[in-house]
């Protein structure tokens, strides 16, 4: 049995608004966003992918994603985004201090 991979993601609109969600599809799931299916994004469209995770359990994505959210309201996540580009979309932010409960390579630490 093979187990199922979850992403997290990061959009941004022009405004500058974020959004992380999970997904086994992230590609889909943007198409899904800019054409209205998501009750909050449908009015801030349109979205673009700026970050997404490399695969993960739904365990570890749903920490991940938590610990993302935590930071919107900071520099945490433009200093996450500087130091864990993920080749799709574009980068924000230049700091280079690592976010906190993150391992180098975006995976959550597993002592939370």
């Amino acid at each position: 049995m093979n187990a199922k991979v979850y992403r997290v993601y990061l959009l941004k609109n022009p405004d500058g608004r974020f959004y992380i969600g999970v997904s086994e599809n992230v590609s889909l799931r943007l198409d899904q966003h800019n054409a209205g299916q998501s009750k909050w994004t449908a009015k801030y469209r349109p979205w673009t992918l700026v970050w997404e995770s490399s695969g993960l359990s739904l365990g570890e994505a749903r920490k991940l994603e938590n610990h993302l959210k935590r930071q919107k309201g900071g520099n945490g996540l433009r200093q996450f985004l500087a130091n864990h580009p993920s080749g799709r979309g574009g980068i924000v932010g230049s700091n280079p201090a690592p976010a906190p409960n993150l391992k180098s390579d975006g995976q959550p630490r597993r002592t939370f």
